[in-house]
């Protein structure tokens, strides 16, 4: 937790210093201003908001164990298995199949499954994707995704700045587009890797073991990452610039192709499996 949060604290600073750079490099005085403003701004989101903006962003809407029983038991009995408090469930009507857990701290996490993802998997790859989300949540893993969502989204915004404020001198009528093709260049990357060294590919690895010795069955995850992986090539996510900022909180990469792939934090599903399948020969071994 202590180490998560440091890194979130890191990654924030660091952002926001580029971030007042890019202001001046593009505006002066008036542009490290504008970017200061930014970061302020953001530093509020991220308190506010940070655990929320990922929700928002799938639409996603809270269901009660009444809508959803099915879910709400299989949570609730890993939640128990894992002595951890029981997150609040929401559902996103999307059909490209994933999940994914935010929250500051345990007791404030909420888990979002689309409906693809309950349509597609059978209920012990479901339990194998909600414990990996659980996994997340224990870990503490969402606070710096929350952090990184929020400056991701930031980041990506600047790319707007050129159409809302005379950065240049010129007056010339394409100088807006020019410096928006411009920032949309240099800001993607950016954005892409604000995400990698602040969320790290590790992390998946981590929550993929976790959750294959909560459920016991390594697997029952391994089918449904391919499943999912399947899944985004026939039903991607659109890509659309809020999306993008979520993308690196979902159980597998949303995005298989186009500029959102920029934005994955997911090590390759091949590996994740071999991975888990060789989990289960050492358990068989042993």
């Amino acid at each position: 937790m202590h180490v998560n949060a440091v890194r979130a604290v890191g990654l924030f600073v660091g952002a926001g210093a580029l971030v007042v750079a890019g202001g001046w490099l593009f505006g002066a005085a008036a542009g490290a201003q504008f970017g200061l403003a930014l970061v302020v701004c953001a530093g509020v989101l991220v308190h506010l908001f940070g655990d929320t903006l990922a929700l928002r962003a799938m639409r996603a809407h809270p269901v009660s164990e009444i809508e959803q029983p099915e879910l709400y038991r299989i949570v609730r009995e890993l939640a128990t298995a894992a002595r951890q408090p029981m997150p609040r469930l929401y559902l996103s009507r999307v059909r490209s199949p994933n999940a994914f857990a935010t929250g500051r701290n345990p007791r404030r996490a909420a888990v979002c499954c689309t409906t693809g993802l309950l349509r597609t998997l059978n209920e012990d790859e479901l339990r194998g994707v909600l414990a990996h989300e659980l996994a997340h949540i224990r870990s503490h893993d969402t606070v710096i995704s929350s952090v990184a969502a929020t400056l991701t989204g930031l980041i990506a915004a600047l790319t707007l700045v050129a159409f809302l404020l005379p950065l240049g001198e010129s007056e010339e009528t394409d100088m807006p587009d020019l410096l928006g093709g411009l920032l949309l260049a240099v800001l993607a990357p950016l954005a892409a890797v604000v995400v990698h060294c602040g969320v790290g590919r590790h992390r998946e690895f981590r929550a993929d073991e976790e959750a294959a010795r909560l459920t016991g069955d390594p697997e029952a995850l391994a089918s449904a990452l391919r499943k999912l992986e399947a899944g985004a090539r026939t039903h991607p996510l659109p890509q659309k610039r809020p999306l993008f900022a979520a993308a690196h909180l979902m159980t597998t990469n949303p995005f298989p192709c186009g500029v959102g792939r920029l934005f994955s934090a997911h090590p390759p599903v091949a590996e994740r499996v071999r991975r888990l399948r060789g989990l289960r020969h050492g358990w068989d071994l042993g």
